[in-house]
């Protein structure tokens, strides 16, 4: 009887971690620093925008407050807010209030954590330009870490590129730092910054095409989305152009052409992630996947 039950207990953990979307094998993040949702309407960006209208999108996801940059970050990868993680403001190197939990590699735990523990061979990615990413990621759980630096966006999507032609990781996440740059020197909504957005654009069609061109499209899910929006020459406050940030979902199994009406917060990302790939979450995540983007 208690084989029978063990044997029972391993078929259902094994179907848990199973992918939700069996056709999926890979997830690419694309994570733009400082993109408010305002923006989108107006923008060219005839990448963005094919991947909406061949995928599901929101211009109404919200960030958590404050609309600030690492406790953002860490929310979205970490799939709770700062009451659990305990990142603030824009230079968290430690929480200002103590994680509720940490992992054995000693933080909160995020999507990367999450991954290894349940899946340890897969390969891993992760990408930025801002050191402000650096604490707020398990490198020790992640295959490739690549810190940008100086270097620059166009650094960060280069190395995305080719890390996703040879190695094909399981989940890859390539932070770039624009538009915010040029919200905070010259302001939002400026004709800058809408021809920032246009570079932004190109930086998310290179890495579209490094997908196509590993042979991994019809099984790759690509999520496009951002740490807050911002208002004149800043954020941090509470306005909707602030708090509001573009979600974008496309791949196998993603409603087409579809706008999501549920709520999304951004820790729903990580969430997201898990789900499709059919991962157990840690009881200390807030974040549910956004189910309505999903076709089955």
């Amino acid at each position: 009887m208690k084989k029978s039950i063990i044997a029972l207990f391993l078929i259902c953990f094994t179907l848990q971690l199973s992918a939700q979307i069996k056709s999926v094998k890979h997830i690419v993040l694309i994570g733009c620093d400082g993109f408010g949702a305002y923006a989108v309407p107006d923008a060219k960006m005839p990448n963005l925008k094919k991947l909406m209208e061949t995928g599901s999108w929101s211009l109404k996801a919200r960030c958590v407050m404050p609309s600030s940059s690492a406790d953002n970050w860490a929310s979205m990868l970490m799939g709770a807010g700062i009451t659990e993680h305990g990142y603030t403001e824009w230079n968290s190197k430690v929480p200002e209030i103590p994680s509720v939990t940490t992992t054995k590699y000693g933080i909160f735990p995020s999507i990367f954590s999450v991954i290894r523990d349940q899946k340890p061979t897969a390969k891993t990615a992760a990408i930025y330009s801002w050191g402000g990413i650096g604490p707020l990621i398990e490198k020790e759980a992640i295959t490739f870490v690549v810190p940008g630096g100086d270097a620059g966006d166009d650094f960060c999507v280069d190395k995305t590129v080719s890390i996703i032609k040879k190695e094909k990781p399981l989940f890859t996440f390539i932070h770039v730092s624009e538009p915010d740059g040029v919200g905070h020197n010259i302001g939002h909504r400026t004709p800058a910054y809408y021809d920032t957005l246009q570079k932004v654009d190109a930086r998310i069609g290179k890495i579209v095409q490094a997908v196509k061109d590993a042979g991994i499209e019809q099984e790759t899910i690509i999520i496009v989305t951002a740490d807050h929006g911002g208002i004149n020459k800043g954020h941090g406050g509470k306005s909707l152009d602030e708090i509001q940030i573009p979600w974008v979902i496309n791949g196998p199994g993603i409603k087409k052409n579809h706008e999501i009406s549920d709520v999304i917060i951004t820790y729903d990302t990580a969430a997201t992630i898990a789900w499709i790939f059919g991962l157990k979450t840690p009881q200390s995540w807030r974040g549910k996947a956004v189910s309505e983007s999903f076709s089955n």
